[in-house]
């Protein structure tokens, strides 16, 4: 591990007036996207759109720090034959990788999901490394309702959000942590405080448990709001 390139990778993608660039909808996800637009989802058609953010070379400098791409695209190149990710660096920003599998219901955990793919992940950190990627991505999901989360919940997928964090910087990539306390529910925005910093605890010891250096790595956190359903919402200043 390279702490000092860690380090300056991480800064630069936290660089003031900047942003981070999520391109990584999934095949899924972006096909309802076109669907509404009236455009057939297709591997070209996806290039294409991707292609097209990428290659806003003005606005890619001034505002966005690095680019969190999807599996299908961090292998594909441009029309031309240039690969998406040497576009992205000529645009002056770092390519990044979403590494997650997706959720899948947490067994005995009525209501609660665990995020897959620690499986074989080093191997692929390898391959991503050398196609370019800086940084990666992992998300984690909490949700709150009538008796969640649960200590197993919020344990477990802190649990892999490290040992993600701990593979990420082994191969010399700078990982994203992304404990998200959803904002769906009908819960008030003390609850959510309160989750947030059980969860956010929870987070950072695991890390410390795992070895992850904090100087590089990126946290990514949820606002502390009222949930969406909840009957008095909190307002501006509350939340601020």
């Amino acid at each position: 591990m390279n702490l000092t390139d860690l380090n300056k990778i991480a800064l630069a993608m936290v660089a003031p007036g900047k942003g981070i660039l999520a391109a990584d909808e999934s095949s899924g996800t972006i096909k309802k996207r076109f669907d509404a637009i009236k455009v057939e989802s297709t591997e070209e058609s996806r290039r294409d759109y991707r292609e097209m953010l990428f290659r806003s070379n003005e606005a890619m400098k001034q505002y966005i720090s690095g680019v969190i791409l999807y599996d299908e695209t961090i292998w594909q190149n441009a029309k031309d034959g240039t690969p998406l990710v040497k576009l992205i660096e000529q645009a002056g920003s770092l390519p990044g990788i979403k590494v997650d599998k997706g959720t899948k219901p947490l067994p005995f955990c009525p209501g609660e999901v665990i995020t897959e793919g620690l499986d074989g992940l080093g191997e692929r950190m390898d391959e991503y490394r050398k196609l370019g990627a800086r940084f990666a991505k992992w998300r984690a999901v909490i949700d709150i309702g009538p008796g969640i989360p649960t200590y197993t919940g919020i344990y477990t997928n802190s649990h892999l959000l490290a040992r993600y964090a701990a593979i990420c910087q082994e191969h010399d990539i700078v990982p994203i942590v992304e404990p998200e306390v959803l904002m769906d529910g009908s819960h008030d925005i003390d609850t959510c405080y309160s989750v947030t910093q059980w969860v956010l605890k929870t987070v950072f010891q695991d890390l410390y448990h795992q070895r992850v250096v904090l100087e590089g790595m990126v946290l990514k956190p949820n606002m502390v709001i009222s949930g969406k359903k909840a009957p008095k919402r909190a307002g501006p200043e509350e939340v601020a």
